[in-house]
């Protein structure tokens, strides 16, 4: 399994260590969640931004009845 080191000072090293200790989690456990976890956040945001792009472009909406009939659905 590949390794990864980051630099902290000694006050960050403790407050994470403090955190993953209350949380009952591993110091890697407890990095690896906050960097997928930020990643996540960026992909959503990016998500939002493509379909706000979207929506800008074409105002048009459709009900909730007349997306099920478009789709064989109601």
């Amino acid at each position: 399994m590949p390794t990864a080191a980051i630099r902290l000072s000694e006050e960050e090293s403790q407050l994470i260590k403090h955190y993953a200790r209350s949380r009952r989690r591993s110091v890697s456990d407890v990095i690896r969640l906050a960097i997928l976890d930020q990643i996540e956040d960026q992909y959503d945001l990016e998500l939002y931004r493509q379909a706000k792009a979207e929506f800008d472009a074409d105002q048009t909406t459709v009900s909730h009845q007349e997306m099920l009939a478009r789709h064989g659905l109601s």
